[in-house]
């Protein structure tokens, strides 16, 4: 499609891809030439992204809290169905910014995830369990907490909905950059159910199976179950171990009780354990000089001469680390939930009822080489929420659509931290100092740390539509009130280490500098109320049938954060709630009876306060801390395409181009990049950042992909055809750290994964082989910049390739 050509850049080498792009292309053509001969093969719309669900044929999305067709809704969305996630053979959520363009996520590990929708909702820096995501996300009606906790595979999906911009009036409060609504398959009073088996290379072996079916005239029930093993992708040198495994189990259990017409209750429990032996970060470059000229004082190359240490060659693509300490990235998950519906005639009241677990138990490697150095740096999480939502809407096709709320939102998070250092950390960190002093101080020296942040929240809101002309000019407005109360300490002590008693008094004086450069003791408490309104107000206009148009304005807000770490001078433990104002307008479109969808959406977001996690090196010195605050005001502004066609009954392509603008409009106190700042001879370690992009948001990304299936006709199994899958996902340069150091812009990358295969049409045996990133392009996820000059990587996975095979009944 013509818009394809807009990006400013290509993926390279462009020969070969082109090649067999080209050669993916030509299968595509000629399947669908193959399926326009075959007789009787009557065009059906198409399914958007593969979505199971018909809504008047087309896309059911509860975008507004009700099952409406997607070409209806003025909100701009992606919608990937449960059946693209199978062809793909994507279960996690990380799969999804491969065919939603404006969606980014990072993932460090399952903790530190970050998602951003339009170049907001967090930057790439560490997650902070005061800090709350601008991305919301959902699972059957769910709001989950913390990003880290839907890090587990997905199973039995129906769908997932990309909300994009502010969604704060019926998504609630922390959605200030747009929501991620995930469906699961319900139970079914008809028996069935499926089975899949995958085995692929890299030990690579999954297991997944649901099954559904009544257990009485009024209720019915569904079992499904995932488990996931990989072995890693990156080789440890130090033991020859393979690091970046991934195991994954995961359980849910429903029972859909229906006894009448009128009310329906649907049970939900789950349970998904996930064992990483994860994360360690490649070396990706080193630099010993800042900008000026001057040598970096106590770089990682003088730090690793004077260990007698050879570090490993600066390459990221080589895959392999050089790590003594443990290191794991394990978590475990369980939630209960009931939503129940009972239709009252003129209205239906809808109650959501929630309490969920997530624990996470990390343990790291922080200086990433063989010596004992950072033994220990990490911090655990146990999370726990509870929510109870009450819908009221209307029924009924009249000229007026409302739904009417209320919400409740509890959640705490007790977080253990702890900080070591190992024999070689005095030498490492201090080698200026005494070393009888930094010795006693460093060696052996544990911190530990604890933090409670604690959230209670309350909501009313409403949303209403009315049509202004019936079936032609619809005007939505919505307001939410949301009342919060934010509460929680921090603590840190100093655990173990030498005795100091043996010092004269001022070398005991000069070991306590030390540490406590290192880790000070701290305790405090910090505590805040927060009232706010979002709101929204749209206006929409069916041009024809097919055709509509709409125009919107929607306040966000996000409240406040809790600073519950070791926060520099000046710093507040309390930082303030982010504004977020967004203008949009969109058409939706639907062409040759349905066969050609082509939408588009222009944004203009500008965001006050926006909520940051800040990496700042302290003057003096090439030590640094991590602290979250409030950037003044930063802007998002762009565009968004998105289509479907389909050729036939048998194949159809879609394509997507986002293209973001997101840039600090007011950042007078941003840090300073570390290869601009010398400490040493008086370099602030604060810059003004106005007019700099945002990090984390590449100013353009693309997919496109299409599916395929040429009927055999009888064959021994059955009825049978011949399928296909294809797509490639782009996206352009992007920095990586918030002070924009160029030694943290990820270059441009593009993706391709293909499956084919053979299945009956009845679904009952299913054959396939696919590949992930099928050209084996070497591409990074972030890059991070110490202040010793040291830059490390997180790397995409390689090709991986394997065999599918699949039942249903």
């Amino acid at each position: 499609m013509p818009f394809l050509s807009s990006s400013p850049r290509l993926p390279s080498p462009i020969a070969a891809r082109s090649l067999l792009l080209a050669g993916a292309a030509f299968t595509l053509l000629h399947a669908a030439a193959l399926a326009a001969q075959t007789p009787n093969a009557s065009p059906e719309a198409p399914e958007a992204a593969g979505t199971e669900e018909d809504f008047a044929g087309g896309i059911v999305v509860t975008a507004r809290r009700r099952a409406e067709d997607a070409q209806d809704v003025p909100v701009a969305l992606s919608v990937v169905g449960g059946d693209l996630f199978e062809q793909r053979g994507d279960y996690a959520l990380a799969a999804v910014q491969q065919v939603a363009p404006s969606l980014q996520l990072f993932s460090f590990n399952p903790r530190n995830t970050n998602i951003n929708i339009r170049g907001l909702g967090s930057n790439v820096a560490l997650t902070n369990d005061g800090l709350e995501n601008g991305v919301g996300v959902y699972i059957d009606d769910v709001y989950y907490g913390r990003v880290g906790a839907s890090q587990f595979d997905l199973v039995d999906l129906q769908q997932i909905e990309v909300l994009r911009g502010p969604q704060g009036t019926l998504f609630g409060k922390n959605t200030t950059a747009g929501a991620i609504n995930i469906t699961t398959r319900q139970p079914e009073f008809a028996f069935g159910g499926q089975a899949e088996a995958t085995l692929g290379d890299y030990g690579f072996h999954q297991l997944r199976g649901s099954v559904t079916g009544p257990i009485a005239d009024w209720a019915a029930a569904r079992i499904s179950v995932a488990d996931t093993h990989r072995d890693g992708f990156l080789r440890n040198v130090h033991d020859g171990r393979r690091v970046h495994d991934y195991d994954n189990f995961t359980a849910r259990g429903q029972l859909l009780l229906k006894p009448d017409d009128s009310f329906t209750v649907r049970l939900i429990g789950d349970y998904a354990k996930q064992t990483l032996n994860c994360c360690v970060r490649l070396p990706s470059t080193v630099f010993t000089t800042y900008d000026d000229g001057t040598a970096i004082a106590n770089n990682f190359n003088q730090r690793a001469a004077r260990a007698g240490y050879t570090p490993l060659p600066a390459d990221p693509f080589a895959r392999t680390v050089d790590v003594d300490a443990h290191f794991q990235a394990n978590m475990t998950q369980w939630g209960v939930s009931g939503k129940a519906d009972w239709d009252l005639g003129p209205v239906t009241l809808t109650s959501v009822t929630a309490y969920r677990k997530w624990n996470w138990n990390p343990a790291n490697d922080a200086d990433s080489t063989p010596l004992s150095v950072n033994t220990l740096a990490q911090q655990a999480n146990r999370q726990r929420q509870f929510s109870q939502e009450l819908r009221l809407g209307n029924n009924g096709e009249g000229r007026l659509h409302y739904t009417i709320g209320a919400y409740y939102f509890w959640q705490i998070i007790n977080g253990y931290g702890a900080s070591g250092y190992g024999s070689d950390a005095p030498n490492w960190l201090f080698p200026n100092a005494d070393p009888a002093v930094s010795n006693a101080a460093v060696s052996g020296f544990v911190a530990r740390s604890t933090s409670n942040p604690e959230t209670k929240s309350a909501a009313l809101f409403g949303q209403a539509s009315y049509d202004l002309i019936p079936d032609r000019l619809s005007l939505t407005l919505g307001l939410r009130y949301t009342h919060e109360k934010k509460q929680g300490s921090f603590n840190q002590w100093w655990a173990q280490g030498n005795d100091l008693s043996s010092l004269s008094v001022a070398q005991r004086a000069a070991a306590i500098t030390l540490r406590n450069s290192l880790a000070p003791v701290a305790s405090y408490s910090v505590g805040f109320t927060d009232d706010s309104l979002s709101g929204l107000a749209t206006l929409s206009y069916k041009v024809t049938p097919d055709i509509l148009v709409y125009a919107s304005y929607s306040r966000g807000n996000k409240s406040g954060g809790l600073n519950l770490t070791n926060n520099p001078a000046g710093v507040s433990a309390a930082v303030g709630p982010e504004k977020v104002d967004n203008y949009e307008a969109g058409i939706k479109s639907q062409f040759w009876d349905g066969k050609l969808t082509l939408n588009g959406a222009a944004f203009w977001t500008d965001i006050f306060d926006y909520q940051t996690a800040i990496v700042e090196q302290i003057a003096g010195s090439n030590a640094s801390r991590n602290y979250i605050t409030n950037i003044p005001q930063a802007r998002a502004r762009g565009f968004e395409l998105d289509s479907a066609l389909a050729l036939s009954s048998h194949v159809n392509l879609n394509a997507s181009l986002a293209y973001t603008d997101a840039t600090y409009v007011d950042f007078r106190n941003g840090p300073t990049p570390v290869e601009a700042l010398n400490p040493t001879t008086g370099g602030s370690p604060v810059s003004d950042l106005s007019g700099k992009p945002l990090s984390g948001v590449p100013s353009w990304s693309w997919s496109a992909g299409g599916d395929f299936a040429v009927p055999l006709g009888e064959t021994a199994l059955g009825s049978a055809e011949f399928y296909g899958r294809a797509d490639y996902s782009w996206r352009s340069s992007y920095y990586t750290a918030v002070s924009d150091s160029r030694y943290s812009l990820v270059p441009s990358y593009g993706i391709a994964n293909a499956r084919i295969g053979f299945r009956t049409e009845d679904g009952a045996f299913d054959l396939s082989i696919w590949a992930k990133n099928l050209f084996d392009r070497d591409y990074v996820d972030t890059l991070s910049v110490a202040n010793t000059g040291l830059v490390t990587a997180t790397v995409g996975d390689p090709r991986t390739a394997g065999v599918t095979l699949r039942t249903k009944f």
